[in-house]
């Protein structure tokens, strides 16, 4: 068994000399149905970014 807690891992990589400044965001987080999904958000600092959702039938398949 499992424990989702829905803490997320935040990410930054910046580099003036590139002009990146760029964010990542992953985490887990159980849906209504019993599933779990796997969130990713991703894009420039200061910015929304994009956001991916996967979703999965355990957290065993997610590989």
């Amino acid at each position: 068994m499992h424990n989702i807690d829905g803490e997320a891992v935040h990410l930054q990589r910046i580099d003036p000399n590139c002009n990146m400044a760029r964010f990542y965001a992953l985490s887990v987080q159980p849906t209504l149905f019993g599933e779990v999904s796997l969130i990713r958000n991703w894009g420039r600092i200061g910015t929304s970014g994009q956001t991916k959702v996967e979703t999965f039938v355990a957290i065993e398949d997610m590989d």
